[in-house]
């Protein structure tokens, strides 16, 4: 009986509705379903539309949440709901605020008295624009172009191609006509094609093989970030919820190519602040936990496994800002075996599987460099054995082995201006000169081979391709086009990305990225957008092709990225240098980019906006409110805009790393450090603001909680000001859905229109 109520999670089905008096039932109505001793949180949501009553259901120790139901009757205060296709039927009498009733399905019958509560939506429900209003700063945008905003952001009708281990069969998504993106796999024997995975309400946020009659795959709920593990065989039967736990964060860690049956996960399920590694059975879903963390002020941050899924080394957070480096000889001891700062890079890639020497392991290292390099290191000797791989300007930041050849190593991985791949062994010197030879010009990765090597996909990109898949025939030397991703787009139409470099204004050399349509090539002055990135701290902007920046180009803006201090690749001298200067000398540096470029006479001066998500969302208010005059105009999208909330309402799992986000931003227990906040903070200091904002939030984000748009929207107006608010209630930290992500470009296409016109 339990495993049919499970099956809420996976069926959702279309409403029909029929009713009077519905007045009198409207609401949320909570209760516990008792299935056999084990109790199930129940809550049905009753509302009303004309004069028909529809019904959704909320299962959330399943992670269901919303499930429509088929009919809703209210007659002579009896509520009849039936969900006909999940077999199941609820009748109650309605007593004051109290339903009492029986819950009817697979016959069974289960008493269930509900209690009606106030279902508290997120947020300020009397802030955000409609969207109507919405819709009417998006016309603003009038001129007729070549391509339309869904051409830049529509899903690709296909897109995450994978092959099976073995190569028989290849998965991808494909798209329908509502804009579900499904799972499918196609024999490549026979090409016939099923459907092995059903997007419905709910995002599919990723999905992979976990063996070769598998697959895996993690959804939330309304962007909540809380993933749960679902498996699946490839023809869509023996579908099972593996970690059906409210509230519970899964995050896959390892896939133990030698263990079919089995993959290894992390999980806060037993402390919402801390995440354990459990081995999970990807068919039935039971569960072994391998480790304890059972210490949340200090918490395990980080787990190694080796290829066989022992557990060989782990990262313990140490006093909230530092961290000691774990590791076991005998596979039942673990000791102490570095101490080291949070600053410091120490991350075992991979252990070295051609030596006898079981300790032996690639690592990646600054502790002796301003870089990262990237090191072999004998955790037996404590010592390193050679350095292999270094960069005098940019972090090394990854590297390749290759199973099928006894792990022999094949390249090392950099980004510079661009991603750069180092070749390493005869094998794959040939293969990338093969690669290369094919493609000049264009980046390349290999997104996915066969265990054998005899069949490999790879995705060619640039900053004018959005991305094209070829599979590569490793016996037959051939190259075969798979799929174009967006073949709506031309390469010819689009804009031109070219790194820049410049000095801020204390000296310090900044790296970042200028998108120029072809109107400022051709030596116009033209509409600017800062686009400051998110993090900020690690983060950075890359080189290749960029929706929104070639969005913009089509509609005859520039767009300026700056690495700025505290991005991540450029060394640890140059991250340090941003602690404690968010919104301080990190937004001099983006503003002395704007000086730069102005310099070039790539843009006109008086037409700058700024756009950012998250951090960049701060950085748009900060800068707003830093140099009012600077621009034209901002969106704000899910941003921060008071410090002192931000920090207080970060998810539990970050609160282990507050102090460590404390040491980058600030610290509000140091007088000097609070006074900073309140300087950097813009919603103390929107009296300094002058143009126009655009701000775009989602209501379930667990990052940047609703209140931090609430704040900044509330002020303004309260102001005076005219602030439109987009807010989706089926969003958390950035949209998900092509139809809210749609309708955002097509507001915010309004708003530059109407702002930052080059008319």
């Amino acid at each position: 009986m339990k495993n049919k109520i499970l099956g809420l999670v996976t069926l959702f089905l279309i409403s029909a509705f029929n009713i009077s008096e519905a007045q009198d039932i409207q609401g949320s109505f909570k209760g516990i379903l008792d299935v056999q001793g084990n109790e199930l949180p129940i809550t049905l949501n009753i509302s009303k539309s004309n004069d028909d009553l529809s019904t959704t259901i909320d299962s959330p120790a399943q992670g269901a949440i919303g499930i429509p139901t088929d009919a809703t009757t209210w007659e002579d205060n009896v509520l009849t709901v039936t969900a006909s296709q999940l077999g199941l039927k609820y009748v109650a009498t309605l007593n004051d605020q109290t339903l009492t009733g029986t819950f009817y399905q697979g016959g069974a019958e289960l008493p269930l008295i509900l209690e009606k509560f106030d279902k508290k939506i997120p947020g300020d429900t009397s802030l955000p624009t409609s969207d109507e209003e919405l819709e009417a700063l998006a016309n603003w945008d009038t001129t007729s172009y070549k391509y339309e905003v869904k051409d830049f952001f529509a899903k690709p009708k296909a897109r995450s191609f994978s092959f099976s281990p073995d190569g028989k069969f290849l998965s991808y998504r494909e798209k329908d006509e509502n804009g579900k993106n499904h799972i499918y796999v196609k024999n490549l024997a026979t090409n016939a094609i099923s459907r092995a995975i059903e997007e419905k309400e709910e995002l599919i946020r990723a999905y992979g093989w976990a063996n070769n009659e598998r697959l895996f795959f993690v959804m939330d709920k309304g962007g909540n970030e809380n993933y749960h593990l679902f498996a699946v065989d490839l023809d869509g039967s023996s579908l099972k919820e593996l970690t059906p736990f409210d509230g519970v964060r899964v995050e896959p860690l390892e896939e133990l190519k030698d263990d079919k049956n089995h993959m290894i996960i992390s999980m806060n399920k037993n402390n919402p602040q801390i995440f354990e590694p459990f081995k999970i059975n990807i068919n039935t879903g039971e569960i072994t936990q391998l480790f304890k963390n059972e210490d949340p002020a200090n918490p395990i941050m980080n787990y190694a496994f080796d290829k066989d899924g022992n557990l060989r080394g782990y990262v313990k957070l140490r006093n909230g800002v530092n961290t000691d480096y774990y590791y076991t000889l005998d596979g039942k001891t673990y000791d102490k075996f570095k101490e080291l700062s949070w600053k410091d890079t120490f991350s075992p890639v991979s252990f070295n599987y051609t030596t006898e020497n079981p300790d032996d392991a690639y690592v990646i290292s600054n502790l002796e460099s301003d870089k990262s390099q990237i090191i072999l290191y004998d955790f037996k000797a404590d010592k390193v054995i050679e350095t292999l791989f270094k960069n005098e300007n940019y972090d090394a930041s990854g590297l390749s082995l290759s199973r099928n050849r006894n792990y022999e190593l094949d390249y090392f991985s950099y980004e510079g201006e661009k991603e750069i791949i180092v070749p390493v062994s005869d094998y794959y010197k040939k293969l990338h000169a093969k690669i290369t030879s094919k493609f000049p010009n264009y980046n390349y990765s290999i997104a996915d081979v066969t265990d054998d090597e005899s069949k490999y996909l790879i995705l060619i990109q640039s900053d004018k391709l959005y991305g094209t898949y070829y599979s590569y025939d490793a016996i037959n030397d051939s190259f075969e086009l798979l799929y174009d991703l967006m073949p709506q787009l031309k390469e010819k139409d689009m804009a031109e990305m070219r790194p820049i470099s410049f000095k801020s204004r204390d000296g310090k050399t900044i790296n970042g990225y200028i998108t120029l349509p072809k109107a400022a090539i051709d030596g116009q002055q033209v509409p600017l957008i800062v686009n400051p990135h998110g993090g900020p701290q690690g983060v950075r902007d890359s080189w290749g092709f960029n929706p929104e920046t070639q969005l913009f180009a089509s509609r005859g803006y520039a767009t300026l990225q700056v690495n700025f201090r505290i991005s991540g690749g450029y060394g640890k001298e140059f991250l340090e240098s941003g602690f404690k200067q968010i919104g301080r000398k990190a937004m001099d540096d983006v503003e002395d980019g704007v000086e730069y470029v102005i310099e070039q006479g790539w843009v006109d001066k008086d037409k700058v906006a700024i756009y950012g998500g998250s951090h960049g969302g701060y950085a748009v208010l900060r800068g707003m409110t830093k140099t009012p005059d600077l621009y034209s105009c901002g969106v704000d999208y899910v941003g921060v805009s008071n410090l002192f909330t931000f920090m207080n309402t970060v998810p539990a799992y970050w609160k282990p790393m507050l102090p460590i986000l404390k040491d980058i931003w600030y610290d509000e227990s140091i007088p000097e450090e609070k006074a900073i906040m309140t300087e950097v903070s813009p919603v103390f200091n929107i009296d300094k603001l002058k143009k126009p904002l655009l701000v775009i939030q989602g209501a379930n984000d667990p990052r940047v909680n609703i209140d931090e748009s609430d704040q900044i929207v509330r002020a303004l107006r309260a102001k005076g000001f005219d602030v439109p608010y987009m807010v989706k209630y089926d969003e958390g930290h950035g949209f998900g859905k092509e139809e809210n992500q749609l309708q955002l470009y097509r507001t915010m296409m309004g708003f530059f229109a109407k702002h930052l016109s080059s008319e």
